[in-house]
């Protein structure tokens, strides 16, 4: 056994392969790692590989947001002897929820390095927590063990959320049957003890048996848990690791795991002209729930089953839906499916047109009834008008009937429509929709952007040209994109708004584990020259600045990575700081604490004003501009003028009402007793006007009917006699969406 540390590593770990055969079925590498594409390129880290699985640890590299070196942040298939590209942003033991931090130390041991077998030992610390992994990876395995044990070695019982994580940086996520489509879950309805990161040349499964809870869409797989002070807790997986986008390799592997007997269903899928579709699969469900699927190659299929009743059916790329054959499957048991009359695609011509003027409009265009791809390499259930020409889209979908929603700037400028329409195999539609728009915020000087937004880095999955069409369609004003500690998509996204003719916001979401920001406007491609993962929030605040940032907002203040609750722990490096200008709305997340704390903060007369964003990573599955930042900005349009408005507090956070100050600006003062006149718009009807005061006291409310369909309002707000320190707006539409204003202050 040979023990290092950080200072030690690339003598001993170089030492160690000397010995090694040139040929080993299993070899230990140092250095910058051999995987395309990999994020470990530090002459300290460490590469494991098999015929079949390459992964690398980061031993000095900086894994991304700020989370403790030494975990493992490339993971690629071996094909032919050939790593593939990396494909995570990380895969690591979360001790609680988010991160392993506070960390200080950590050892890495090599503990086996043999042609048979290579065992890593990982030692760390999550504050008074001793945490220790080990990987192992043996010749002609496609997993990799992961076994984690983790000792209180504090004096007080922690309530944690503990278990390995795998978070992909491309493709697509198969969430645990039956818990598919929640955010986060308790574990009593999954139907499976594994989430599957995938695309159609790979997969890659997290085999947890010990979760009982989700979040994070399934990332994450934790046991809830109380460690007592003294106690020891092990954790055991498995990250198997498939050449190809084909479950059955993970589905038999979960069946060898649980001991369970299984029985094999094979046959042939084809479609009704004969031939062998693109992307051809066969879906199997189980009392209901997407469970597995298997890839037809060349038109065959064959897959173990556990014993068990399932829902069969073939489907392909833009091809209808078989017929779904419901099977029994016992012990040894063979059976025989074909699905061999596949229907072919058909064709949707979309134009999008404002519905007064003609003038073309984007669109978000989603499924709501029809059939969707139950596998995202077989297509979206989501899509977006062209870039150019704006307005149009050509979808290629199974026939059949479907009922489309039409997003452009629903519930801000405009109402939501639908659309229903019948394809054939063969055949264009073509329609035209038209879109009644409400207001025209531009003609008052009102301009919107989410300001919180990620493109393909790290776990986000979406496109820098998707993003762009996704914040158009929502009505936005401006461009935006904040990827993780990354810049490396400023020139393309410069480059397809100026298509447009669209102001372009860049900026980069500095992420360490107590507190990320959004800094805005930073300069194209700006290059982040600190560590987010050991430096403080000062030096953070700095580089921001030298960044060319103009503002530097807080984002989620007040969830397990926000600032706020991070100084109550004191866990933020350097302490508190004044020098954040903006503190965010998050459309995923409660703002209730951040609104009681913007409430305190002006209550002191500290000008802490509002940003918002979505914190959209899948523009697809998420929707951009759900929550978004207006500003008012005289002249012209650009990034800095927009920065500037929001720091003067010229600015309202919305997810639908518009608003209209007609004699007192947002972010200025006024006297008690004055009039504030005020128009206010909302797309769904309004349900309710809301004037708060200093400690968030609502001073005075209109409530609007409910009977009645009320899209407008032209309000003259008398300012109480008796208000002190600032009033401020709350309009809620009748969908419960919420506009929040910056404060007016008020003259003493």
């Amino acid at each position: 056994m040979h023990k290092f540390s950080k200072s030690a590593v690339a003598t001993l770990v170089s030492g160690l392969l000397l010995g090694a055969s040139a040929h080993a079925d299993v070899s230990i590498t140092q250095g910058k790692t051999a995987i395309p594409d990999g994020e470990a390129t530090h002459a300290q880290d460490i590469t494991v590989k098999n015929e079949h699985v390459a992964f690398a640890l980061a031993v000095e590299s900086a894994p991304p947001w700020g989370v403790p070196r030494g975990t493992l942040v490339d993971l690629a298939a071996v094909k032919n002897g050939k790593i593939d590209l990396d494909r995570v942003a990380f895969a690591d033991f979360i001790p609680n929820s988010w991160s392993a931090w506070p960390n200080e130390r950590k050892s890495i041991e090599v503990v086996e390095d043999s042609d048979e077998k290579a065992v890593i030992k990982v030692s760390r610390n999550f504050d008074k927590v001793d945490i220790t992994t080990w990987y192992t990876l043996e010749a002609g395995s496609d997993s990799i063990g992961l076994k984690t044990v983790m000792t209180n070695q504090g004096e007080d019982d922690l309530e944690l959320e503990s278990g390995h994580t795998i978070w992909p940086d491309t493709g697509y996520q198969f969430a645990v049957p039956g818990l598919e489509g929640n955010e986060e879950a308790m574990a009593d309805n999954a139907l499976a003890d594994r989430m599957v990161a995938y695309d159609r040349d790979w997969a890659f499964a997290l085999h947890a048996p010990y979760f009982d809870r989700i979040k994070y869409n399934g990332r994450d797989m934790y046991l809830g848990h109380t460690l007592k002070a003294g106690e020891t807790r092990t954790f055991d997986s498995k990250l198997q690791v498939v050449p190809n986008g084909d479950m059955a390799p993970i589905v038999k592997a979960e069946a060898e795991r649980h001991g369970e007997a299984t029985g094999t269903i094979s046959g042939q899928l084809r479609a009704d002209n004969g031939n062998v579709p693109a992307d051809a699969i066969v879906m199997i469900e189980k009392d209901g729930h997407p469970y597995a699927w298997t890839l037809a190659k060349d038109g065959q299929y064959s897959m173990a089953l556990p014993e068990g009743k399932y829902q069969v059916y073939g489907t392909a790329t833009g091809h209808a839906n078989s017929q779904p054959q419901s099977i029994t499957v016992s012990a040894d048991s063979e059976q025989t499916l074909d699905f061999t009359s596949l229907k072919s695609p058909a064709t949707l011509a979309l134009n999008v047109e404002e519905a007064t003027s003609g003038v073309a409009k984007d669109a978000r265009v989603t499924i709501i009834e029809g059939q969707a791809p139950p596998v995202e390499f077989l297509g979206k259930r989501t899509f977006f008008t062209d870039l150019l020409p704006a307005g149009h889209a050509e979808l290629k979908l199974a026939p059949g009937e479907y009922k489309l929603g039409i997003n452009a700037g629903a519930g801000f400028t405009a109402e939501s429509q639908t659309l229903d329409v019948t394809l054939e195999s063969g055949k264009t539609n073509q329609q035209v929709v038209k879109v009644p728009q409400v207001t025209f915020p531009n003609r008052n000087h009102w301009y919107g952007a989410d300001l919180h937004h990620h493109g393909n880095v790290l776990e986000g999955v979406t496109p820098p040209e998707i993003v762009v069409r996704a914040q158009l369609a929502t009505d936005l004003d401006l461009t935006f994109i904040s990827d993780h500690d990354s810049t490396i998509n400023h020139k393309v996204f410069a480059d397809l708004s100026a298509k447009r003719g669209v102001p372009f916001i860049p900026s980069i979401e500095i992420s360490p584990s107590w507190g990320h920001m959004n800094p805005f406007p930073i300069d194209n491609g700006a290059a982040l020259t600190v560590d987010p993962g050991t430096d403080d929030v000062h030096t953070l605040i700095d580089a921001a600045h030298e960044m060319g940032a103009e503002v530097v907002p807080m984002n989620h203040p007040y969830n397990d990575y926000g600032y706020f609750t991070n100084i109550a722990k004191d866990a933020v490096p350097g302490g508190k700081t004044d020098r954040f200008d903006l503190m965010e709305l998050n459309a995923r997340v409660d703002n209730e604490p951040t609104l009681e704390k913007a409430h305190k903060l002006w209550d002191q007369g500290e000008a802490m004003y509002l940003t918002a964003g979505t914190d959209t990573h899948d523009a697809w599955n998420q929707l951009t501009g759900r929550i978004r930042m207006m500003a008012h900005v005289d002249g012209e349009l650009t990034p800095l003028a927009f920065a500037k408005a929001l720091k003067a507090g010229h600015g309202y956070a919305t997810q639908g009402p518009i608003l209209y100050p007609q004699n007192i600006m947002f972010g200025e003062t006024a006297k008690a007793g004055d009039k504030w006149d005020i128009n206010v718009v909302a797309a769904d009807g309004l349900k309710e006007v809301r004037l708060i005061g200093q400690g968030g006291e609502v001073l005075n409310s209109i409530t609007i009917n409910p009977e009645e369909s009320t899209q407008r309002l032209e309000l003259s707000l008398s300012i109480p006699a008796d208000a002190e320190g600032w009033i401020n707006l709350e309009v809620e539409d009748k969908d419960g969406s919420t506009a929040w204003t910056n404060p007016v202050w008020i003259q003493s």
